[in-house]
């Protein structure tokens, strides 16, 4: 396959798919990428009215015929997923791929006429990620980033009480991801035949050619750069998402970041502890990504839930803004507030609420966005703003010092060697769709 093949084979089809979705009527959505996420997130999306899953498509034909069966008899399954974007019937897809491929799909939907709902991260590297956004304004597309903390009404308030000065100054910001895995981690398995239903060679598409090995598929392939970026990819781009909202920020100016494999031996290539600085036009950042603890911040107040905590006193995942009155600790299903013990002004009250999970609202918001063609709060640019921070959190830590970055022009200044880290450093040719 060459890439004016790949990118051509659906380039024309868009102006014979619909164009306008009335209030009542119904919208027809492809499902591209069909593991558990994937099945997840679209059948909260088929809870909205009028909504019906036609197609699937994943080249493991097992997923994709689990998948079928749950969309329903007439539903259609698909080993590679062009042939779904040519079906003139389908208004939208949802592309919930392994990350390498989310750009790919994505800017083929568009070309093919379709809105397209992108699971996070929204790409695997910064150029593919703007080649995303060019391609849903130029096919005038609806797209909108599987980031669900836009949709979630708790971090509104968060962004309203930081924003108004009720903490004071923020100028300090954390963000963590914690998990013990240690030591064996993921694990190692040895290399084996490819499954039955698998088209391997399709799922490396750009990545370099390896075995099958059954850790670099299905859930665990977040652990390999090969297809994702680790934690700080997988988890981490929630709550940099969730930073950008409630600080009115959109991109760092410099990075600078240290981690090592200390204790996990497995098949994986991603760091155990991983430590990056932002530094923002008005604050700092420190995101902390450590797979040989679950504590994370430690205790909390007495009867607050936080998003996967196992025990009675660990927060594994959040964001805690640090402010001259007052600490605002959050995460994906609530919120506390601390007064300083010293305020500079008047100090918060002391108060925390739980709440649940936004992914069905962030489901139904896609579609409304498809009926009323208004773009989302998370929004492609914006998700690919949100992806773009891990990513070069990531960057720095392969290239080892600290990085200057032209947010205007999306390169780093005066680094011709970091920037060739923007892209794919050696993808397979015959899969090279990004050019």
């Amino acid at each position: 396959m060459n890439r004016r093949t790949f990118l051509g084979a659906t380039a024309a089809v868009g102006a014979t798919t619909r164009s306008v979705l009335g209030a009542n009527d119904r919208v027809v959505v492809g499902l591209i990428g069909c593991g558990g996420r994937g099945r997840y997130v679209a059948s909260l999306m088929r809870q909205a009215p009028n909504v019906e899953f036609a197609a699937v498509a994943d080249v493991y034909l097992t997923n994709a015929e689990r998948a079928r069966q749950w969309a329903g008899p007439s539903a259609v399954a698909y080993q590679d997923f062009r042939k779904l974007l040519e079906r003139k019937d389908i208004d939208a897809v949802m592309v919930s791929t392994p990350d390498h491929w989310h750009a790919a799909a994505t800017i083929l939907a568009c070309q093919a006429g379709k809105d397209v709902y992108v699971e996070k991260p929204v790409c695997h590297n910064i150029r593919e990620g703007r080649k995303m956004v060019d391609a849903a304004r130029r096919y005038n597309r609806i797209v909108q980033a599987g980031m669900q903390h836009r949709s979630a009404p708790h971090y509104q308030e968060v962004q309203r009480i930081v924003q108004s000065g009720a903490l004071g100054r923020v100028h300090f910001v954390r963000v963590w991801n914690y998990v013990n895995m240690s030591p064996q981690g993921i694990g190692r398995v040895p290399d084996t035949p490819v499954p039955d239903g698998l088209n391997w060679d399709f799922y490396l598409g750009p990545a370099r050619q390896v075995p099958f090995n059954s850790k670099r598929f299905l859930s665990t392939f977040r652990w390999f750069r090969d297809y994702a970026g680790g934690y700080i990819t997988d988890y981490g781009t929630h709550r940099f998402d969730t930073v950008h909202q409630v600080m009115d920020a959109t991109a760092p100016q410099t990075i600078s970041a240290t981690g090592a494999r200390f204790r996990i031996d497995d098949a994986g290539d991603v760091p155990d502890v991983l430590q990056v600085t932002y530094k923002y036009p008005n604050f700092i950042l420190s995101y902390e990504a450590c797979l040989l603890s679950g504590i994370g911040t430690g205790p909390r107040l007495p009867g607050m839930r936080y998003y996967n905590a196992r025990g009675e006193d660990d927060r594994p995942h959040g964001e805690a803004y640090y402010g001259t009155n007052g600490t605002l600790f959050a995460d994906r299903i609530g919120y506390e507030v601390y007064a300083d013990p010293k305020p500079e002004g008047k100090p918060p009250e002391k108060f925390h609420m739980n709440t649940t999970d936004a992914t069905v609202l962030h489901a139904a918001a896609f579609v409304d966005a498809v009926r009323t063609r208004k773009r989302p709060a998370a929004d492609i640019e914006v998700g690919f703003r949100s992806t773009s921070a891990p990513l070069l959190g990531n960057i720095a830590y392969d290239i080892g010092r600290k990085l200057h970055w032209d947010a205007v022009k999306e390169e780093f200044t005066g680094d011709a060697e970091a920037n060739k880290h923007l892209a794919r450093v050696s993808p397979r040719k015959q899969w090279d769709w990004a050019g």
